[in-house]
């Protein structure tokens, strides 16, 4: 293999050299390699894509589409998710000039920051959170500020919101990120909460980016938008890979005000140029025929919720009882004096069950351990009589 040459100096960007890989790919690889390991890590659905969603790809790929597609993404999906919204949560965009089709969720967040950041500016993050968040914010040469809401619940109040914006100084702030249903804790913001945050933002100068990836998958409680609330300062990140089991096609999308769009459309077209054919006619037939499509699976995910929140709290993890995604999020007992990093490890190695330690959710995740249960109903009964054997060893020698 050819070797660097060493008279070549700084070969790396400075800003993104510190910033390391996935925490959560990380662990999530350095586990699968255990053998007999059940993984509970990646928040990826066990289900396969709707039959017809398949066949929508299948069929653009034999009509010969595949020309480049226009940058913001095909207008009839773009009119289709338009109508998503508008019925689904009452909120409206103009699919001309108010919606961008992305690769995957993750791009939208990278287009959307890459829009509005400036070297400098802060970005508030209530954590724990998605990882990626504070990465991509320190990408684009911004400061996240981490906003630790575990005494809350995992809930941003508008208290401590204000609080956060008088000691940061509002001037500072460019953008607020909101997740939920939440990843990893699944907690979901009730129509009164998020208008107590939306009384704080009104009036500030800033964006609030709200990832409602997980908004199919709610339980018992009906998921509200934030761009209900905030419409001109609202930038809504969406996609179809958690409500359709879509993760490898990676279709996501963000909406926003037109004059944001148009900048946002130029990060994401310089990125990627645009999103495949094959992936955008499977999208469309998800958002159109296929909207009912993650209700099997929202009711198989809430039976494996109902069980694990069970067996975790029958041994002792005190977990949030998650209201829509597919994680629970569980204290680790301050007796067995391990961090989050020390027992995901442990339990790895000697339990044989992946899990996602508390610290890669942001400084406030540490003490925690992240479950996804997404994975077969099978594989979670074993994981959880594992994960009992392994407490009952750590509570004997604790």
């Amino acid at each position: 293999m050819p070797q660097l040459d060493a008279n070549i100096k700084d070969i790396v960007n400075q800003t993104v050299a510190p910033i390391g890989i996935s925490p959560i790919r990380y662990f999530a690889q350095k586990f699968a390699k255990i053998p007999d390991l059940i993984k509970l890590t990646l928040g990826e659905p066990d289900f396969n894509v709707p039959e017809h969603v398949k066949q929508a790809a299948i069929e653009s790929i034999t009509a010969n589409k595949s020309h480049y597609a226009p940058q913001k993404g095909i207008l009839p999906l773009r009119q289709a998710i338009s109508d998503y919204l508008d019925d689904r949560f009452g909120v409206h965009y103009d699919p001309e000039n108010e919606v961008v089709v992305t690769v995957g969720a993750t791009e939208a967040i990278f287009a959307a920051f890459g829009a509005i950041l400036n070297p400098g500016d802060k970005v508030l993050i209530p954590t724990p959170t998605f990882s990626l968040y504070m990465a991509v914010v320190k990408l684009f040469g911004a400061i996240p500020v981490e906003i630790d809401t575990t005494a809350d619940g995992f809930q941003l109040t508008g208290k401590h919101l204000q609080a956060v914006i008088d000691r940061e100084g509002a001037e500072n702030i460019k953008a607020l990120v909101l997740n939920f249903p939440g990843n990893p804790t699944g907690f979901e913001y009730t129509r009164p909460q998020l208008e107590e945050i939306a009384n704080v933002v009104r009036d500030q100068a800033m964006y609030v980016m709200t990832d409602e990836i997980y908004a199919e998958l709610t339980y018992g409680q009906p998921h509200v938008s934030m761009a209900e609330l905030l419409p001109g300062k609202s930038i809504l990140v969406n996609g179809l890979s958690k409500s359709h089991a879509m993760t490898g096609y990676r279709v996501g999308y963000f909406v926003g005000p037109a004059e944001f769009i148009a900048n946002a459309t130029k990060v994401h077209g310089f990125a990627v140029t645009s999103v495949s054919n094959p992936a955008q006619y499977a999208a469309l037939a998800a958002l159109t025929t296929g909207r009912d499509d993650a209700k099997p699976m929202r009711e198989a995910y809430q039976q494996r919720r109902d069980f694990v929140v069970a067996k975790l709290n029958e041994l002792g993890y005190q977990p949030l009882k998650p209201a829509g995604a597919f994680y629970t999020f569980s204290k680790i007992p301050a007796n067995f004096n391990l961090s989050s990093v020390e027992f995901a490890e442990k339990l790895a190695e000697e339990g044989k069950v992946g899990v996602t330690p508390g610290n890669c959710f942001g400084e406030s995740g540490e003490g925690y351990f992240r479950i996804s249960y997404a994975a077969s109903m099978n594989d979670i009964q074993t994981a959880m009589e594992r994960l009992a054997a392994f407490t009952e060893k750590l509570t004997q020698h604790a």
